[in-house]
């Protein structure tokens, strides 16, 4: 693979370079760049690769650009790499949400290679799914070289299309809080019912474990799964029942939707 440049050392740059080097990369040849030195610090020593305060420093060591800033810092980013270095020939990878293509190639003042992905959370435990769409100077080597990225760290799922980004952020990007927040729910009302925090943590976490790790393992559709469990008149059916009725399938689809449409309102803030 060819060289790779990390732009800030937040969370999911910080996951990324931890399943690369997990996964045999070289960490000669990753270099992240951070203006603040204790996180770009504990990544080298953590990882033995190189770091700097200096974003055009980074850029010119490495290939393949990865942009791990904030949405709208990207483009002051694409700008101060562009001012500086040759980018033609460089491939940019951004994993923020609400950046489009349009507003980096405008900041980086030429069509380069870039692809957009949009990993989710669960990436920092190596479990995360990440969608991408690339550009069309993206050519098959990069392609495959950021597919094995972002790999390191999950699964990948490239788009037909660009505005699918924002269907993968209400599907996978933003989905994992949705998880949380049922489990929440769930954890507090165990306390009530008597159990400690510790077991109602416990209890909670473990059943959604093994629920997930069921899907995973089975190929029957989930809902043949949520079926096989669900006794004809017993406890599963009476919990179902409260939840269908309170309308659940409608509250999940406006949430999915909600999160679809804030991330077109930030692509358009960012524009």
């Amino acid at each position: 693979m060819s060289k790779i440049a990390f732009i800030g050392a937040g969370n999911m740059n910080s996951a990324i370079i931890t399943g690369l080097i997990s996964n045999g990369f070289t960490p000669s040849d990753v270099m992240v760049s951070n203006p603040s030195p204790e996180k770009r610090e504990k990544l080298a020593s953590n990882y033995n690769i190189l770091h700097t305060n200096d974003n055009i420093e980074a850029a010119n060591f490495a290939d393949i650009i990865v942009l791990g800033v904030k949405p709208y810092f990207i483009a002051d980013v694409c700008k101060q790499i562009s001012s500086a270095v040759n980018v033609a020939d460089k491939c940019f990878i951004s994993v923020a949400a609400g950046c489009t293509m349009a507003t980096m190639e405008k900041a980086l003042g030429k069509p380069c290679p870039i692809i957009r992905t949009m990993p989710n959370t669960p990436s920092q435990v190596g479990l995360g799914v990440s969608g991408m769409f690339p550009s069309a100077q993206v050519n098959d080597q990069q392609k495959a070289e950021a597919d094995a990225l972002m790999q390191s760290v999950g699964i990948t799922k490239w788009l037909k299309d660009e505005s699918e980004i924002d269907d993968i952020i209400a599907v996978s990007g933003s989905a994992p809080a949705y998880f949380f927040l049922f489990m929440e729910a769930m954890e507090k009302e165990a306390i009530n019912m008597g159990f400690s925090a510790q077991e109602s943590r416990q209890l909670v976490q473990q059943t959604a474990l093994g629920a997930a790790e069921m899907v995973v393992q089975n190929t029957d559709s989930i809902s043949t799964l949520r079926e096989k469990v669900t006794s004809k008149g017993g406890t599963t059916q009476a919990a179902l029942t409260t939840l269908i009725e309170g309308g659940l399938d409608k509250l999940v689809s406006s949430a999915m939707h909600s999160a679809k449409q804030r991330a077109k309102e930030m692509a358009e803030s960012n524009a």
